[in-house]
């Protein structure tokens, strides 16, 4: 697999604050890819640079095909038709917009619509055919389904996944971190203006180390732990309930979530 994005010792700095401090990382080719930080790790700016928005001070940035961008909030016009952004769309990229595309996205079904009048999942549907226009190999989701209900998540959802598998790769920041965990190959995650991690969700969990949630309902109440061995811990506790006579009503168990390992590693790397 290649590398559609390259990024080595990317630098910028506002006066004396240095926001990015030399960050190395590629992208591949086909895979979504997301950038995670919390707020002020230098996360906005990053992407900014490799979308080619704001100038930065040092090091490379190498995009080995198109880029189209869906940016988070969009400056459209409150009076312009959805139909009229395509068209405005198109002309800029000097292309001709894809039917499929637009009647896979609901387009036509609000082409008359002014920009005002759509609702927020509309907009988001509107952004991404918008970004799609010039039929780019990179592809740029800034918080692609912030404010949409379950429903407009999945679906949105649905189409990123439809993306990658037409060989786009996609380049996604989002807070929703189920969100991230469900469509990306892999993750990065800046920690003041450094890149603390990169890899796959798996590769985070070995690294942070595996935590399981337990939660058991007994007769007597729900009993909740982490462990991080829960052939041993469940032995205990049976044991345990077998000789209080405690009745198990029943017994959950997931692993620790992206968003618990995301907060464990910023911390570790405040210390």
């Amino acid at each position: 697999m290649h590398d559609a994005v390259q990024v080595n010792g990317l630098r910028k700095s506002y006066g004396k604050h240095t926001v990015l401090k030399g960050l190395d990382f590629t992208v591949r080719q086909g895979e979504i890819f997301a950038l995670l930080g919390v707020n002020g790790a230098g996360k906005t700016t990053a992407l900014e640079c490799m979308e080619g928005l704001r100038r930065y001070d040092g090091g490379d940035i190498h995009m080995m095909g198109k880029v189209g961008i869906q940016l988070q909030t969009a400056s459209l016009p409150e009076h312009i038709k959805a139909i009229e952004a395509v068209r405005l769309f198109a002309k800029w990229n000097k292309t001709v917009p894809d039917k499929s595309v637009l009647e896979s996205f609901g387009i036509y079904e609000i082409a008359k619509k002014r920009y005002a009048q759509l609702s927020a999942g509309q907009k988001r549907r509107l952004h991404l055919a918008l970004a799609l226009i010039g039929n780019p190999d990179i592809l740029f989701l800034d918080e692609p389904t912030a404010g949409l209900d379950v429903e407009g998540r999945l679906s949105l959802h649905e189409k990123i996944k439809q993306l990658k598998s037409q060989g786009k790769t996609i380049i996604l920041a989002s807070h929703d971190m189920a969100e991230v965990e469900d469509l990306c190959d892999r993750i990065a995650i800046l920690h003041e203006g450094e890149i603390s991690f990169v890899g796959t969700v798996e590769d985070l969990s070995l690294k942070v180390g595996k935590q399981y949630n337990i939660s058991i309902r007994t007769d007597k109440g729900i009993e909740k732990m982490k462990s991080g061995d829960i052939n041993e811990t469940l032995s205990i506790l049976l044991d345990r309930y077998r000789e209080e006579g405690t009745g198990i009503l029943d017994i959950q168990i997931d692993r620790g979530s992206l968003e618990q390992h995301f907060i464990k590693i910023t911390k570790e790397n405040k210390k």
